[in-house]
């Protein structure tokens, strides 16, 4: 199909001349290479704690030197108080902090989870490390630790891509095979369930990084493919082929670098965690890291995100279908009027 240009009033179309084209595609390119470079290069290069939430345990006289040095980190912290270390070990598995620094008689303790993420836990150490005096180790505990198979959360970090283009490929397919309405839904379900439980018996059951239960990873994994197509599928449905691109671009050069997978939504520039949080990428590695490390721990959160795309993409196919078919029968109507009038 040739690119066209309209004419006044609409009424005509010719083909844009060849050098036009050449310039929208020369142009167009570096565009696009430029995009994608901001949207995965600049999150990577300004990856720093932004209000990351940490905690400090023990009496308000004991850790007040810890929170005055933790101060000195401006805007890197959130701190959170607890009475003792125990009550911060809870927060730890609620999801609440990514880890604490607990006041004892000895010096500074650190409780970390490289479950959460192992980039903060050894920023942690780092940083407690910088202000314990010269020639003190800090004792540290990981209270929710990365699966020994996996202990730098490189596999959970790299499901994100394929999860994503899976979810775009399955809506680009129900699309261009022209499946539509319950059986384009039903499509999209079957295939992402059956996504889940292939992920899960590879990340699970082969590769052993993942420690949850089975079935709730393949069910986050599945829910995590259903959010991308059902909205891939639900655009197509509404504004056409085009919808495809959109989604894509959504999912790719947003939800993809913005997901925080590979670190935190808070070590990422503002507001690009949260927005990322916002997208099935970032919502799905949320999730999969609740599921699988934290016994469910603040996955309710990602889960109504996920839940919403896969709702919404779901319903704009079915509204799509029915949109197309009142269309076909008006032109159906209006074809067999003039014939009556003859």
């Amino acid at each position: 199909m040739s690119a066209t240009s309209a004419t006044p009033g609409g009424t005509a179309a010719r083909p844009l001349p060849q050098g036009r084209r050449m310039i929208a595609v020369i142009v167009l390119i570096p565009a696009l290479v430029a995009l994608a470079l901001w949207a995965f290069a600049w999150p990577a290069a300004r990856t720093a704690p932004r209000d990351l939430p940490l905690g400090v345990a023990g009496s308000a006289t004991a850790t007040a030197p810890i929170q005055k040095q933790l101060a000195q980190h401006r805007g890197a912290f959130e701190i959170h108080h607890y009475a003792d270390e125990a009550a911060a070990r809870d927060a730890i598995e609620d999801r609440t902090v990514y880890g604490a620094v607990v006041a004892t008689a000895q010096g500074p303790k650190l409780l970390t989870a490289s479950a959460a993420s192992p980039l903060v836990a050894q920023l942690l150490q780092q940083a407690v490390a910088q202000q314990a005096p010269e020639g003190t180790k800090v004792p540290t505990a990981d209270v929710v630790p990365a699966s020994a198979k996996d202990p730098r959360g490189a596999a959970l970090s790299a499901s994100v891509l394929p999860l994503a283009l899976v979810g775009i490929a399955a809506g680009a397919v129900v699309t261009l095979l022209g499946l539509r309405g319950a059986r384009a839904a039903a499509a999209l379900v079957g295939a992402a369930a059956l996504v889940g439980m292939v992920a899960a018996a590879i990340a699970h059951s082969w590769l052993g990084v993942f420690t949850g239960d089975w079935w709730t990873e393949a069910a986050a994994l599945g829910l995590s493919t259903l959010a991308v197509g059902a909205a891939v599928a639900g655009l197509a449905a509404l504004i056409g082929t085009p919808g495809i691109g959109l989604g894509g671009f959504v999912v790719m050069l947003l939800g993809n670098p913005f997901s925080g997978a590979a670190s935190a939504p808070e070590m990422l520039p503002k507001p690009v965690g949260t927005i990322g949080q916002w997208l099935p990428p970032g919502a799905g590695a949320s999730l999969l890291r609740s599921v699988s490390f934290f016994d469910g721990a603040a996955a309710t959160g990602p889960a109504l995100t996920l839940a919403w795309w896969a709702v919404l993409g779901l319903g704009a196919v079915l509204l799509g279908s029915t949109l197309k078919q009142r269309e076909t029968a008006a032109e159906t109507v209006a074809e067999r009027e003039p014939a009556l009038v003859n």
